[in-house]
């Protein structure tokens, strides 16, 4: 692993990350059970895998921004994207790996429609690439570098899905390759002042939110819970909690 730039705020920003992520686990029994539960209802299984292959499509398009972005201002740093990206390129197929093995085929899972939290998303990333900057789209990348290793601390040896053991073919690949390190250190290329930092901790807090208001969307979707009526207010709810519940150790509200 690299060596880690500016690792006072690495571990002010991981802390943050860790209170969020509890209080997250803690308020959304869905994402829990998808951690750790050893056995998973498929509809929930192939819905969140299908919108997860979705994610990292997009994502494909919001990294060549940054990818042309440090190209005319820092090419060191164009180089590390490229190499995260091709590390990245190809994830979703890795996914569609665990779907196939269950009679999931490719056309149902690249002709879905994005859920409306997935298109927040892209839409956050989009508008702070053009009106601020990488920042946004790199602080999202260390989010999900972050999370995805704490939810491999919960996850359960052997997972099933309706009785057959789930290949999960990512999650060979994700154990191996942790990349944590090298996203955090492009970050911090154009993190140069604590109003940076302030920056960055506000991202990842609208991150959590929009992480929230997607399995309350997914949830919506499988257990037939009435929708948020407010897809884009949920998310800032969540961001606000997430604000709220980051400062604070475990979580606490």
């Amino acid at each position: 692993m690299s060596e880690l730039i500016n690792p006072e705020f690495n571990a002010t920003a991981n802390l943050r990350l860790d209170s969020m992520i509890a209080a997250f686990f803690d308020a959304t029994p869905m994402a829990r059970g998808l951690a750790n539960a050893t056995s998973i209802d498929r509809e929930l299984f192939v819905r969140h895998t299908v919108e997860t292959i979705l994610r990292i499509r997009l994502a494909r398009i919001a990294d060549t921004k940054v990818i042309q972005h440090f190209a005319r201002t820092n090419p060191f740093a164009a180089q590390k994207w490229c190499r995260y990206s091709e590390q990245e390129m190809l994830q979703d197929r890795l996914f569609l790996e665990d779907l196939r093995a269950i009679g999931v085929d490719a056309e149902a899972v690249y002709g879905a429609d994005p859920l409306l939290a997935t298109k927040l998303l892209q839409g956050y990333l989009y508008y702070t690439i053009e009106h601020e900057g990488p920042s946004g789209i790199l602080s999202k990348s260390y989010f999900v570098e972050y999370m995805t290793r704490k939810a491999h601390e919960l996850w359960s040896a052997v997972r099933r899905v309706e009785g057959e053991p789930a290949t999960e073919v990512h999650l060979l690949h994700q154990l191996e390759v942790d990349l944590s390190a090298l996203v955090w250190n492009v970050l911090m290329s154009v993190v140069k002042s604590p109003e940076d930092e302030a920056r960055v901790l506000r991202h990842l807090e609208v991150y959590c939110g929009l992480f929230n208001a997607y399995f309350r969307e997914l949830s919506s979707k499988i257990d037939g819970t009435p929708p948020p009526l407010d897809p884009a207010g949920d998310a800032v709810s969540g961001a606000q909690r997430a604000a709220r519940t980051g400062g604070k150790p475990g979580g606490a509200a």
